[in-house]
């Protein structure tokens, strides 16, 4: 939901500002939010690492050059280590086994990290064929298997096949039906398929198990504020501050609510908090100066923007200008 907020602007600082967005590149583009992408806990051959953490991680689309082949897994890692142990020749070697196990939790660890694609290198076909791999071994087993079909789906979105997509995130709810992530994470495809009616109810559902999930606060909240339901985009942004407090983000996300609804005063102190907390939130800047210009206090206003365009070019885009007017389109959330 966007609205053009406008205001007059002298010559002077009109010029100044035009002349701050040329200094830093006003074509170059925002960066991509990365894909939500969820790391699963690792199995008894490999380290440990959160079972819930989301790292930012994006599947690129091109497989780097000399990206070495995924090990093969053993089918059954016992055997394979136990085989060895027994058929030593020097008899039952102990030690042969514990080596053996410690390749097997190396090349489970690789292809752990190709299908999470940890490192943000791993194309897409890889991704799936690491995930594919680890499902077929069972190296996870139980509802702790739904971890590797949100990733393989992650995989799947990015090589533009949708129906396995969903097909694996159906999976993955159904592997955990009585975990949030799952759900939250369907919500997001659905929410990028801009089913919204879909993605509401998952959203709904991550957030009956876990309300505590500020990332479906977040989104249950964006999708209210599409259907202009303020009060329950207003009611979830103000959850996900208090769970969040430290966050700017979320403080910077419901000041933008707060300009839409003409609230400034709260816009202000929302994004000031917003810019307390994080000083190079450049988004934080665009809206209190959009918050501002729309007051009609054109010296904060220009102030506030040209600091926003200078930590990121990007935002320039937001900005028009017709002879002394400048229009400012706020960024979608």
């Amino acid at each position: 939901m966007r609205r053009l907020i406008s205001w007059q602007l002298s010559t002077l600082l009109l010029v100044a500002m035009a002349a701050g967005a040329l200094e830093n590149n006003q074509s170059s583009q925002s960066p991509d939010t990365p894909p939500d992408s969820t790391t699963p806990p690792e199995s008894s051959a490999a380290a440990t690492t959160p079972a819930t953490s989301t790292p930012s991680i994006t599947v690129t689309g091109k497989t780097p050059r000399n990206e070495p082949p995924l090990p093969k897994l053993a089918p059954d890692q016992f055997t394979e280590c136990y085989g060895t142990y027994r058929t030593s020749p020097e008899g039952m070697d102990l030690r042969a086994m514990e080596i053996c196990q410690s390749k097997l939790a190396r090349d489970t660890r690789i292809v752990i990290d190709k299908c999470v694609n940890r490192d943000g290198k791993s194309s897409p076909p890889v991704a799936v064929q690491a995930c594919t791999e680890l499902l077929d071994r069972k190296v996870l087993e139980g509802y702790e298997r739904f971890y590797l079909f949100v990733n393989r789906a992650l995989a799947y979105v990015a090589q533009g096949d949708k129906q396995h997509a969903l097909d694996d995130y159906n999976e993955a709810v159904k592997v955990a039906p009585k975990k949030a992530q799952p759900y939250y994470s369907r919500g997001v495809f659905y929410a990028a398929q801009t089913d919204v009616d879909a993605a509401l109810r998952d959203f709904d559902t991550a957030l009956s198990i876990d309300p505590k999930l500020v990332s479906a606060l977040r989104q249950r909240a964006i999708i209210y504020l599409s259907q202009s339901n303020l009060d329950g985009a207003l009611a979830d942004f103000s959850e996900a501050v208090r769970l969040q407090p430290k966050t700017a983000a979320l403080w910077s996300d419901r000041g933008h609510l707060r300009i839409l609804t003409r609230d400034y005063d709260g816009a202000l102190k929302d994004e000031a908090e917003a810019i307390r907390l994080d000083p190079k939130l450049a988004r934080a800047y665009f809206l209190r100066g959009a918050a501002f210009g729309d007051m009609g206090n054109s010296a904060n206003a220009v102030s506030d923007i040209r600091t926003a365009v200078d930590l990121d070019p990007s935002l320039d885009r937001y900005i028009s200008t017709k002879g002394k007017t400048a229009s400012i389109a706020l960024p979608p959330l």
